[in-house]
C-alpha cells in the first residue's frame, strides 16, 4: 500500500514539548507517551493528531513506552505486523538509545484510536514502507529520554552526578559500584521533570542497530502459537461463507436457500449488501451450504466486459494528450527538433501490463461482534480507522465504540487496506446478534480483489548521432487508485500513484515529459506491493535498455553515464555494486545471459541483475538475481535481505506467471492452479548486497519488487533478441523457430 509519503517531503519532528510526556503507572513504573510523525506531503508539516478523548491542552501520544518494576520495557505502537518485521525493528530503535536489555524489550499491538491517526491520510494505517522511516528519530529520541530519566533517578538516589553513571543492558551503574535495574528506578524516574535536551548516539556507538537480530515474532510463528486472523475464536461464534457476485456490479435478483437451510449445522442464510451468506458452526458446513444456494444474479451493465474491452478503452484514451505530471526542458516538444538533426534516431515503444491479484497466503477473513453499544473487530488489517468508519456506518455507532483488535497478517501487500471483508463480518454479526467470522476461499480471494491497475504506456525518445539521449516522452494510460480511496490527492488530473517512478528520474535527461491519462474501468483497483513503481519500473527500465542497444552501448555503461551526468550518487552506487557482484561483462555459463534494471522508490535505491536462460520451447528460467540496495541507515541487515528476497520472488511471480483474465464481467482465475505462484524448485538464488550509508532509513517492504521484471525482460532480449513489451512473459513468443 502506498501512503502520501511519495511526495518526497522531509519529516518534521515536533518540538520536544509536544514530543514526550512522562507519568507514573498505576502499579508503579514509568510511562512515556510520544508522537510518531510520518513524512508530510510537500508544504504540509507533520502535526500531532488530535485525541478527542483527551482533556483540553493535554498531550495526545500515539505510542507509549512502559518500564515496569519487573524490568520489562514495552513499546506500544499502532503498526500492523505483516511480515515486514516491525515487531523487531521498532523496539530495536528504542532499545538502542535506552541501552536496554534486548531480551526484556517487547512490542504490544495498539488498538484503534483517533490518537493513532496518520496526519496525512487522516487515518490509522500501515503501508507505504513508512514504519521505520516515520519512527527513526522519534523512537530514538524517546529511548534517549527514557535513559536520561532513569540515569537521573539513579544519580539522585546515590547523590552523584548523572555524568558519573553508565548504562548497559538495562542496568544503571554508579561510580562506586552501585547498580540498579530500569525496573527498580522506573517509579522514581516518572516523577522527574523531562530533560530539555538529550543527545542521540553516533552510528559508531550503536550496539543493536545494524546488527542481524533474530526476529522476535518468529518463535511463535514457528510453533504455531502466533494468532492470525484465521485463528481467532470467540464464544458462540458462527462461521460465514459468502456467495459473491460473479461479475463486477452484479446484484442478487432472487435466491432459493431451501437446500442450504436443510443442511445439518447451518444456522442461517443472510442476504448481504454484496451477496448471500451461509452461517454455520464450522467453515465446511457453511461452504457446503453456500454451494447449495440457487442464486439468480442480475449481471448488470458489465456482463460483457473482457480483456479486449479493457484494451480498447485504453487505446481510445491514449489518443488524448493527458495531464502533465513532469517536465524537464522543452519536454516532448523537443522530440521532433532533436530527431531532425543529422544522425539522430527516434525510438517508439508501447508497453502493456495486466491487472494483478494480491494472492496473500492467508485469504481474507475477519471476525466481528456487534452489540447494542459496542463493536469488536478481530482481524488482519492494515487500516484500523477504516475498520471503525465502516463498522460505524453499518451499526450507527461512533468510532470510539468500535474496538479493533489487530492480529498478525498472513501477507498484506496493500490488500488488507480494503474493507470489504470487514464489512461482511460486521453486517452478519449485526444480523445474527452473534460473533461472526467471515472466511474467504482462495477463489473468493482471487476473484474479488482490488487489483493492481492494468496499464498502457507509450514511450518515445531521441538519441543523437553520438548515442546520447536528447529527449524523452512517456504517456501513461490507466485507472486511478486515489480517485477511489483518496480523491483529495488527485490534483489537476494526476494520480501520483499512477506516475510514481516515471517522474523525477535520476538519469540526466535534457528534455523529458511524463503525461497521464486517467482511464477508470469497472474493475476495482487498489494498492499492490510497490503500487505504481512496479508498473513504471518495467516500462522505464525496459525502454532504457532499448535505447542502450539502439545507441550500440552496453546497457550498464549506458545507464552509468546517464547517472553520472544526472548527479545521483546513491543510484550510481547501487548500479556499480550490482554489476560488479553479478560479474557483469564476464563470461557466464553457456546459454545464460544478464539483464539489469535500477529503480528508486520509497526512499530506497535498488539495482538488480538477473541471470537468465531461455529454453528452445521459450521457457524462461531465472537462475540468479544479484541485488544492490541503498536503503539509508540499516536497522537489521537480515530484515533488509529477507524483504528484498521476498520482493524479488513476488515480482518474478508477476513477471513470469500471472495475469488476471476478464470474461463476462468477472475474473476467470480462481485457485493457484490458474493464478500460479513461483515455486521453490524454480525460485532463483537471490544475493543481496547493502550499500553502507548513514542517510536516514528508506523503506524496505516494497523497493525490491519494481526492478525485477525489467531486469528479466532485458536478459531475455540479450538471450533471444526479442523485446518483451507485455507481461507476463509468454513462452510461445520466445520459442525458437
Amino acid at each position: 500500500m502506498q501512503s502520501p509519503d511519495q511526495f518526497g517531503a522531509t519529516p518534521d519532528v515536533p518540538e520536544r514539548r509536544h514530543f514526550l510526556k512522562a507519568s507514573a503507572l498505576a502499579g508503579g513504573g514509568l510511562l512515556l507517551g510520544l508522537y510518531l510523525p510520518v513524512q508530510a506531503r510537500a508544504g504540509q508539516p507533520a502535526v500531532a493528531p488530535a485525541n478527542p478523548l483527551a482533556e483540553a491542552g493535554a498531550f495526545s501520544p500515539n505510542a507509549y513506552i512502559r518500564v515496569t518494576p519487573d524490568n520489562q520495557v514495552t513499546l506500544v505502537v499502532d503498526k500492523s505486523e505483516m511480515g515486514q518485521g516491525v515487531m523487531t525493528s521498532l523496539p530495536t530503535l528504542l532499545a538502542e538509545e535506552m541501552d536496554a536489555d534486548w531480551s526484556a524489550v517487547h512490542i504490544e499491538q495498539a488498538g484503534a484510536h483517533a490518537a493513532y491517526k496518520n496526519p496525512q491520510l487522516g487515518m490509522q494505517a500501515t503501508g507505504g514502507s513508512t514504519s521505520v522511516r516515520s519512527s527513526w528519530l522519534p523512537l530514538r529520541q524517546a529511548g534517549a529520554t527514557a535513559r536520561a530519566l532513569l540515569v537521573q533517578a539513579a544519580a539522585q538516589r546515590w547523590k552523584v552526578e548523572p555524568g558519573a553513571c553508565s548504562v548497559s543492558s538495562g542496568v544503571v551503574r554508579g561510580p562506586a559500584g552501585q547498580q540498579a535495574t530500569f525496573g527498580e528506578l522506573a517509579s522514581e524516574a516518572a516523577r522527574l521533570p523531562m530533560p530539555k535536551q538529550v543527545a542521540l548516539k553516533q552510528a559508531q556507538d550503536f550496539r543493536l542497530v545494524g546488527r542481524p537480530l533474530a526476529r522476535v515474532d518468529v518463535p511463535e510463528k514457528t510453533t504455531g502459537q502466533a494468532v492470525f486472523g484465521l485463528d481467532v475464536q470467540a464464544p458462540g461464534m458462527l462461521i460465514a461463507s459468502v456467495a459473491q457476485p460473479p461479475a463486477f456490479g452484479a446484484r442478487v435478483r432472487s435466491v432459493d436457500d431451501s437446500a442450504a437451510r436443510a443442511l445439518k449445522g447451518v444456522h442461517s442464510v443472510v442476504r448481504t449488501s454484496d451477496g448471500v451468506a451461509v452461517l454455520a458452526s464450522d467453515f465446511w458446513t457453511a461452504r457446503k451450504g453456500r454451494d447449495a444456494l440457487r442464486i439468480d444474479w442480475d449481471l448488470g451493465p458489465n456482463a460483457g466486459l473482457d480483456d479486449a474491452a479493457i484494451a480498447a478503452m485504453f487505446r481510445k484514451a491514449a489518443e488524448q494528450p493527458g495531464a502533465t505530471a513532469w517536465k524537464v526542458g522543452e519536454g516532448e516538444a523537443a522530440l521532433a527538433p532533436a530527431a531532425a538533426r543529422p544522425g539522430a534516431r527516434m525510438l517508439e515503444a508501447s508497453y502493456s501490463l495486466p491487472f494483478l491479484a494480491h494472492a496473500t497466503m492467508e485469504p481474507m477473513n475477519c471476525t466481528a461482534h456487534v452489540r447494542k453499544d459496542r463493536v469488536d473487530i478481530w482481524g488482519p488489517t492494515q487500516a484500523q480507522t477504516l475498520n471503525q468508519i465502516v463498522a460505524g456506518r453499518i451499526t450507527g455507532l461512533p468510532p470510539e465504540a468500535v474496538h479493533v483488535h489487530t492480529t498478525l497478517l498472513g501477507g498484506g501487500f496493500g490488500r488488507r487496506f480494503e474493507q470489504d471483508f470487514v464489512a461482511q463480518a460486521v453486517e452478519l454479526s449485526k444480523a445474527t446478534g452473534r460473533p461472526v467470522k467471515v472466511v474467504w476461499t482462495r477463489e473468493d480471494d482471487t476473484r474479488h480483489d482490488f487489483y493492481r491497475p492494468a496499464n498502457l504506456h507509450r514511450l518515445r525518445a531521441v538519441i543523437d548521432g553520438h548515442g546520447r539521449l536528447q529527449a524523452w516522452a512517456h504517456q501513461i494510460v490507466g485507472p486511478s487508485i486515489f480517485s477511489r480511496v483518496f480523491p483529495q490527492y488527485v490534483k489537476d488530473g494526476i494520480d501520483d500513484t499512477s506516475v510514481q517512478g516515471a517522474v523525477k528520474l535520476p538519469y540526466a535527461l535534457p528534455n523529458a515529459q511524463t503525461n497521464y491519462v486517467m482511464c477508470n474501468t469497472p474493475v476495482p483497483v487498489g494498492f499492490w506491493r510497490s503500487v505504481g513503481h512496479s508498473i513504471t519500473a518495467f516500462t522505464v527500465e525496459s525502454f532504457m535498455d532499448e535505447l542502450a542497444h539502439a545507441a550500440h552501448a552496453d546497457p550498464y555503461a549506458f545507464r552509468r553515464e546517464l547517472l553520472v551526468h544526472g548527479g545521483d550518487a546513491r543510484a550510481l552506487a547501487t548500479l556499480d555494486l550490482a554489476a560488479r557482484e553479478a560479474g557483469w561483462g564476464k563470461p557466464l555459463p553457456q546459454g545464460h545471459y544478464h539483464g539489469i534494471a535500477m529503480h528508486h522508490s520509497f526512499g530506497t535505491y535498488v539495482t538488480e541483475v538477473a541471470e537468465v536462460s531461455v529454453s528452445p520451447q521459450g521457457e524462461v528460467r531465472v537462475h540468479r538475481v544479484t541485488c544492490a540496495v541503498d536503503c539509508g541507515h540499516v536497522i537489521n541487515p537480515d530484515t533488509v535481505r529477507a524483504q528484498v528476497q521476498s520482493a524479488v520472488v513476488y515480482g518474478l511471480t508477476a513477471a513470469l506467471l500471472d495475469r488476471i483474465t476478464l470474461r463476462y464481467g468477472g475474473v476467470v482465475e480462481g485457485n493457484f492452479d490458474k493464478y500460479r505462484m513461483l515455486r521453490i524448485d524454480t525460485a532463483p538464488r537471490v544475493d543481496v548486497h547493502i550499500v553502507p550509508s548513514h542517510e536516514a532509513p528508506g523503506g524496505m517492504g516494497e523497493p525490491g519488487t519494481p526492478p525485477i521484471a525489467p531486469a528479466v525482460a532485458n536478459a531475455v532480449f540479450a538471450a533471444t533478441g526479442k523485446r518483451l513489451r507485455e507481461l507476463p512473459i509468454r513462452p510461445g513468443e520466445l520459442r525458437a523457430s
